[in-house]
């Protein structure tokens, strides 16, 4: 017996349509295009990745769009012409290494294309990069489509920014972006521009190239626990991880109260998720979905958790990779015409032998495009590989100036106790007089005012304050950018105070004296006294952080760094 065709559609079928009174009705679908032979929306097949490849250009674009924004918003205060850190004087340093011109050596050590551009007006240049980012990433985010050039031009201007960024972009996320970009590339056709690019089907070693990222990333984030700080071998780290972490929202405060086993608890889920499940990925298909399912949801619990920038966004983005049309249709509306409904379509012509016409020409180019990919990404692996192995393990290096294929890792060392450096300014005469009265800084996200709820800013990154974290553990003379920062404050500099939440001298001649005090932070016990004074902080003074400074004894700090005198504004 054979199935019925169009032409033997059931009464009832037939009837409908009658009763919808349609003039000229079109004839039925055949089962497997669009519906089952049950008359229900038929199913994706799994193996193939059209519908995988939009979610990822758009996830990878949305991170792009946030990593664009923060240098936008940023750039010009931390590397402009009068930034924290002057990129042209970085540029001019480099510069002079290489013997005082722009060599071929100088390019490889620091590949940016502001050596292209004019550096006396290096403000409008960063800003020039970041708003062509910003547009880019847009477009993609929302068509969902992009081109193998518009991919390229996002990532060469990112890294054009991480390479002048110094220690402002010196985290490990950077690099994750840069390579997380450089496999997008390789998702999209040359020039088609299109959410379905029918000749171009997305190709598997571009998928396992996010997957290999995945892996890397989460068994070098498990070992360099399991290798570092012994508080993950004995299951207390997260007895310490929410109140010091570098800038905490207001869930790690009540999560840092969570009882002890609770913790142990999540350091086990922790080591199981980094050190067991990135193998799920060479499992076979249903293992690597659950790989995926489990690291977006990880994912999601760090950024419920924390405010660790777009970390934890970006690290979501390869893990997609583990799910194919089939798994991923549900996200996407069924009907006739939707992106859906046409994936079903190439799968079925695919199944028949009558998919989209391809030249033998552009098929062998593209092949040879995903091979050279497999042997590079394969070859740069060699060193990373080594370095998972090694009991020397480090952590967010990059072997290549290009940072296509990275070493990773997170919170190797858990810090016990969380201290932090107050800037205070004073209008006094008298810096070392006892009844000085001296006013704090605020910082946009950092802990500071006892009082002020921790901010809950994920995926953004407050570049400054992060420093401010890691300059607690040094001293100020490791980190000079903190006294130029000083320096700015005596000045009321419009600029580096935008950096700030709040400026006490606001409308306000500038402080005479500025320093750095040095504070331990606790969180308050919730329902405890300080907590019902308002207080989410209890702090003890540490001692001072760097000594009262004034305008006239920066001066000469200033000119033998070539860093521009600030003026009182």
């Amino acid at each position: 017996m054979r199935c019925a065709g169009p032409a033997m559609a059931a009464p009832g079928e037939s009837l409908r349509r009658r009763k919808a009174g349609a003039g000229d009705p079109e004839p039925e679908a055949p089962p497997g295009q669009g519906r089952d032979f049950k008359g229900r929306p038929a199913r994706l097949r799994a193996g193939t990745f059209w519908l995988t490849r939009i979610v990822l250009l758009r996830a990878l674009a949305f991170v792009y769009f946030v990593a664009f924004l923060v240098a936008f918003h940023q750039n010009k205060q931390l590397i402009g012409d009068r930034g924290l850190l002057p990129c042209r004087a970085y540029l001019q340093s480099v510069q002079r290494h290489f013997g005082g011109r722009v060599s071929w050596d100088a390019l490889s050590y620091a590949p940016t294309v502001l050596w292209l551009l004019d550096w006396s007006h290096m403000d409008a240049n960063l800003d020039a990069l970041a708003l062509l980012g910003l547009g880019i990433s847009s477009f993609i985010l929302v068509s969902g489509c992009a081109n193998m050039v518009l991919m390229a031009a996002l990532w060469v201007l990112y890294m054009s920014l991480v390479n002048v960024g110094q220690i402002w972009y010196s985290f490990g996320w950077e690099s994750q972006l840069l390579e997380t970009g450089f496999l997008g590339i390789f998702l999209c056709p040359l020039w088609t521009l299109s959410a379905l690019p029918r000749g171009t089907p997305t190709s598997r070693v571009v998928v396992w190239g996010f997957r290999w990222l995945i892996f890397r990333i989460m068994l070098g984030a498990g070992l360099i626990k399991i290798r570092g700080d012994r508080c993950w071998r004995d299951l207390t780290c997260m007895d310490f991880h929410y109140e010091t972490q570098p800038v905490p929202n207001p869930v790690a405060y009540f999560l840092h109260r969570s009882p002890w086993w609770f913790h142990r608890f999540e350091t086990l889920s922790n080591h199981f998720l980094e050190l067991v499940v990135p193998f799920f990925i060479f499992l076979g298909r249903r293992m690597c979905i659950v790989h995926g399912a489990l690291q977006v949801l990880f994912q999601v619990v760090l950024i419920i958790s924390g405010n660790l920038s777009f970390l934890n966004w970006l690290t979501i983005v390869p893990s997609l990779a583990c799910f194919d049309d089939a798994t991923l249709g549900g996200l996407f509306p069924s009907g006739p015409g939707r992106l859906k409904d046409q994936v079903l379509k190439i799968q079925e012509e695919e199944a028949r032998g009558a998919g989209a016409p391809r030249t033998r020409a552009g098929s062998v180019a593209r092949g040879t495009v995903n091979l050279a990919l497999g042997v590079l990404v394969a070859w740069l692996s060699i060193p990373v590989v080594l370095n998972l192995l090694s009991p020397r393990q480090v952590m967010n290096s990059s072997f290549n100036p290009l940072r296509i294929v990275n070493t990773y890792g997170a919170f190797g060392s858990i810090t016990r106790e969380r201290t932090e450096v107050i800037l205070q300014g004073t209008a006094s005469a008298n810096a070392s007089a006892p009844d000085t009265a001296w006013e704090d800084y605020e910082f946009k996200c950092k802990p500071g005012d006892l009082r002020r709820r921790p901010c809950l800013i994920s995926p953004y990154h407050h570049r400054l304050d992060w420093l401010m974290w890691f300059a607690a553990f040094q001293t100020y003379e490791h980190n000079e950018w903190i006294i130029h920062l000083a320096g700015k404050l005596l000045a009321n500099d419009a600029q580096a105070l935008s950096l700030l939440a709040h400026n006490p001298f606001e409308g306000r001649d500038p402080p005479r004296w500025v320093r750095g005090e040095h504070y331990r932070y606790k969180f308050s016990r919730p329902g405890g006294r300080h907590a019902a004074e308002g207080k989410w902080w209890i702090r003890r003074r540490l001692g001072p952080y760097f000594p009262p400074l004034s305008r006239q004894d920066l001066r000469g700090y200033f000119t033998s760094r070539e860093w521009p005198y600030p003026e009182p504004e």
